[in-house]
C-alpha cells in the first residue's frame, strides 16, 4: 500500500502524521472537528476518571490543547505523546496508530492515511505507567 503523502523512500510524512495526530486530539478533547474525517478513539484509565474534583475533565482539556512539542519528546516529530500537570499531578496522554479493519492488532500501514488509519488516544496518571 502507498499513500500520496508518502515520500519516495516509502517513509510517510512525519508533518502529516503531526498535523492529523493534532486534529484528532483537537475533536476527541476540544470537540473541534477537523478538515477532513479522522478515524480514532479516546481511552482514559480508570484511576484517572477517578481522581476526582475535575482533574479527568481538565486532563482531557489540556491534552487537546497541549502544543510542546521538542525533539526530548517528540523525537519523530508525530505529535503522538505528551504530558500535563494537573494540579500537582503528571498526565501522560498517547496517540497509538492502527490498521482501521484490524481490530487494534495491526499497527497502521500507512500512518500518514487517515483513511485506514484508526488512531487510538489514551490519557493516563504518570504514576500508573
Amino acid at each position: 500500500m502507498t499513500s500520496t503523502a508518502q515520500s519516495q523512500t516509502d517513509r510517510p510524512d512525519p508533518t502529516v502524521i503531526a498535523a492529523q495526530n493534532d486534529a484528532f486530539r483537537q475533536l476527541a478533547c476540544l470537540g473541534i472537528p477537523p478538515e477532513q474525517p479522522i478515524q480514532g478513539r479516546m481511552h482514559v484509565t480508570r484511576p484517572l476518571m477517578e481522581a476526582g474534583d475535575g482533574v479527568m475533565a481538565d486532563a482531557v482539556k489540556a491534552t487537546g490543547e497541549f502544543a510542546t512539542f521538542e525533539p526530548e519528546n517528540d523525537p519523530e516529530g508525530w505529535h503522538d505523546f505528551g504530558a500535563v500537570e494537573i494540579r500537582g499531578e503528571t498526565v501522560f496522554w498517547k496517540i497509538d496508530l492502527y490498521e482501521a479493519d484490524s481490530d487494534f492488532r495491526y499497527g497502521a500501514e500507512t500512518p500518514d492515511n487517515p483513511a485506514t488509519t484508526m488512531r487510538v488516544l489514551t490519557i493516563m496518571l504518570a504514576r500508573d505507567w
